[in-house]
């Protein structure tokens, strides 16, 4: 597993131990994004992609976080000590990983990976014109030569990269606002 890309938005300067978040590309095949680095009380760390656990209430079943005091459907007070305590510091677990490494050695490669990353993105933003790279993934720059061809075999029907899938019932050209109109892209704006 080669970490082929790790991108780096940086957090206002007023929070605390929120210092950014970042994308990390596996193999320039598969991106995990969202994760944090924060600042804890024995240095930065990588805190992975989650997100917040449920349970269903009792008197109608609606699904409510668990840190919710009362039914999002029928209003009925909740048990507010209804979280697991499986935490070692006996605080209660309220969130799950989206995903996450298997093992330590992982998790140290993906680390030293995105601490290097943000020394250099901090570097980056002291810079004049700092532009943050987080946001530009753009699936239509992106898209592999041989897409077509890879998705092939397994059934799935690609378009080019400037044709979007169909989705349903379309205008004809003929039918559709000449506002909307690719060729008119610009129309009626002084």
């Amino acid at each position: 597993m080669q970490i082929t890309e790790v991108r780096i938005k940086l957090c206002e300067e007023n929070n605390e131990r929120l210092l950014a978040f970042c994308s990390v590309t596996f193999d320039n095949a598969f991106v995990v994004r969202d994760l944090k680095i924060i600042e804890g009380t024995r240095g930065m760390f990588v805190a992975m992609p989650s997100r917040k656990l449920t349970d269903r209430c009792t008197h109608c079943g609606c699904k409510n976080h668990l840190r919710s005091r009362f039914c999002n459907n029928c209003g009925r007070k909740l048990d507010e000590a209804r979280a697991t305590k499986e935490v070692p510091d006996g605080r209660a677990k309220l969130h799950a990983d989206i995903a996450h490494p298997i093992h330590s050695g992982a998790r140290e490669h993906i680390q030293s990976a995105v601490a290097k990353a943000f020394t250099d993105e901090r570097e980056r933003s002291k810079q004049p014109g700092y532009i943050c790279r987080y946001d530009e993934f753009d699936f239509d720059d992106e898209v592999p030569a041989n897409l077509h061809e890879m998705a092939k075999p397994l059934g799935y029907k690609t378009h080019g990269p400037h044709q979007p899938a169909s989705r349903g019932n379309h205008l004809s050209d003929s039918e559709t606002p000449a506002i909307l109109r690719e060729d008119s892209f610009g129309t009626g704006i002084m």
